[in-house]
């Protein structure tokens, strides 16, 4: 076995290789080259024991294992503390596809290509690529009606198949490319990871770790369970820098995956400067949370050829609080039939469990979760769907801010189906403000478009700034309906030439409605109020309103 010192290659492409990346290896690390523990860098070969050997080696002292150009196929590999993997620019690792090679995990949904439990200071780098050679088939529908379109498909008399992955069997079967659990300073940059047979990254009770710089592809048209980053129970976790894109959702949060462990709370999440493609959703908060999600930022992030942009859901009974998303482009559109969503933009929702699965209520069940001091600001919107931000009636959102938003709404007439109704619906919460949000409808035209805004059961509302109008003024639909609602606030905002009717407030619910300060002057009536409405709940003051 050769060993080499970082400074005995100084002039090597691997420190090249380093230095490029911006990490410069300390003089007294070592550099094991799997060729030199038998690695031939042909596809067909085995690399497993070469690459474990020399990861054991590097373990011993501390170093980088280094895989040169080349080829190198393997089944799962343990990582080590205080070791670097380092896949050279022209260097490929090849997951197998023999299901044998990754059955090493008591619990199947732990398998993976690079697995790593209960470690610290460990980095996976280069300018190389991690290709898990995942590959599907399209057979019908094995799951029946559990997905949210397989009723639209019906009620059209259409029939389609689906994508399934091959050769691993169950969902839970089928192994990531990286499985890290309760691993402390961990940084993954740099590479390109493929085809992967599920989520890409599974990071279980993980934290301070940095994705810097990596690019995720799968198949937008077929990878189903392929996610690009899960971030399980994890706190202090950056992801910059990064294209993902994949045929499940890019991004994954959630506190609680019962068979790896305690539900500790996700934290501390910062995701920045990425861009993000998806046939799901681009960011999703998942319906499994257990327990608490809290302090995440989605920040200065490019999100286009996407199904759905950002998801929240509750269905164990978990919160979410203390998000910011901001600075964000999307360009949504509909994928295949069997695929989540409907190019809506927000997707915000909380059920019960047995709401959930469609079953009845079950004795002793949790109550819903909590979403709660949220804030969406500074975005542009192209989207397909209607946007539903919704509480549950148990469990209200509290504190939801929509702030500079510019939303465009289209119709694919293309589309199998297409359920979009009012652009923005939002319905139990508290405290919901909605700021300089701006609404436009674009051509082709959809029949069953409707208002801009649909506002119900809300109290404590902010709607300034507004400027919008319905898709259809002529069938007397109102830009903004307000349906029991109370102590709001309707100011600064604007009725664009050719409205009809601006404002309806109905609900006999409905109380305490001030309307000050807005640009009326356009509209053809206003605002109405529904014959439950007492005209002693709703205020006007200081509008400008048409000429009589």
């Amino acid at each position: 076995m050769k060993r080499f010192t970082a400074a005995a290659i100084v002039l090597g492409c691997f420190l090249g290789g380093l230095q490029a990346s911006g990490q410069q290896p300390a003089l007294e690390k070592l550099i094991f080259n799997v060729r030199d523990f038998g690695a031939t860098g042909n596809k067909s070969d085995d690399a497993r024991p070469a690459i474990q050997k020399a990861i054991e080696a590097a373990a011993a002292k501390g170093g980088t294992v280094y895989l040169p150009p080349g080829d190198y196929t393997s089944g799962t590999l343990f990582l080590r503390s205080h070791v670097s993997i380092y896949i050279e620019s022209g260097a490929t690792l090849y997951a197998s596809e023999n299901p044998k090679d990754f059955a090493v995990q008591k619990v199947k949904s732990k398998d993976a290509l690079l697995f790593g439990e209960k470690l610290e200071d460990i980095t996976i780098e280069g300018r190389g690529t991690v290709d898990g050679q995942q590959t599907y088939y399209w057979a019908p529908d094995h799951f029946g009606d559990i997905h949210a379109h397989a009723l639209e498909m019906k009620q059209f008399g259409l029939s389609a198949p689906r994508s399934f992955p091959t050769g691993f069997g169950k969902q839970e079967d089928y192994p990531h490319l990286v499985w890290l659990g309760n691993c402390q300073n961990v940084r993954i940059a740099g590479l390109s990871f493929l085809h992967s047979p599920s989520w890409t990254f599974a990071l279980y009770a993980c934290w301070r770790v940095v994705v810097d710089g990596v690019y995720i592809y799968t198949s937008l048209k077929e990878a189903v369970w392929a996610d690009g980053i899960d971030i399980v129970s994890s706190h202090d976790i950056t992801v910059a820098n990064s294209t993902i894109e994949t045929g499940d959702d890019c991004i994954a949060i959630v506190c609680g995956i019962a068979e790896w462990g305690p539900d500790y709370p996700t934290e501390n999440i910062t995701i920045t400067n990425c861009r993000f493609s998806s046939a799901s959703a681009a960011v999703k908060f998942t319906e499994a949370d257990t327990r608490l999600v809290q302090h995440v930022l989605v920040n200065n992030c490019a999100i286009f050829n996407t199904n759905r942009g950002i998801t929240m859901q509750l269905a164990t009974s978990g919160m979410i609080r203390d998000v910011v998303f901001s600075n964000i482009t999307m360009d949504l559109h509909r994928f295949d039939w069997f695929w989540a969503g409907d190019a809506n933009a927000f997707n915000v929702e909380i059920h019960r469990e047995s709401e959930w699965n469609n079953e009845p209520p079950k004795p002793g069940e949790p109550g819903p979760g909590h979403i709660h001091d949220v804030i969406f600001h500074d975005m542009i919107v192209h989207c397909e769907g209607s946007s539903h931000i919704e509480g549950h009636s148990e469990s209200w959102l509290e504190g939801v801010t929509f702030a500079n938003i510019k939303f465009f709404i289209a119709h694919d007439p293309k589309s199998l189906y297409d359920i979009a109704d009012s652009a923005m619906v939002f319905k139990r919460a508290r405290n919901l403000k909605l700021r300089n949000v701006e609404v436009h409808w674009e051509k082709p035209m959809y029949d069953k478009w409707q208002s801009a805004l649909q506002v119900e059961d809300v109290d404590g509302l902010e709607l300034s700034g507004f400027q919008g109008n319905s898709a259809w003024p002529e069938k007397n639909v109102a830009a903004v309906e307000l349906n029991r609602v109370s102590n709001a606030n309707v100011s600064d905002s604007v009725a664009p030439a050719g409205t009809n009717q601006f404002l309806k407030i109905k609900g006999a619910e409905t109380h305490d409605v001030h309307l000050y300060g807005n640009d009326f002057h356009q509209a053809r009536i206003p605002f109405v109020l529904g014959p439950e409405v007492k005209p002693a709940s709703v205020a006007e003051q200081n509008n400008f309103l048409p000429a009589k």
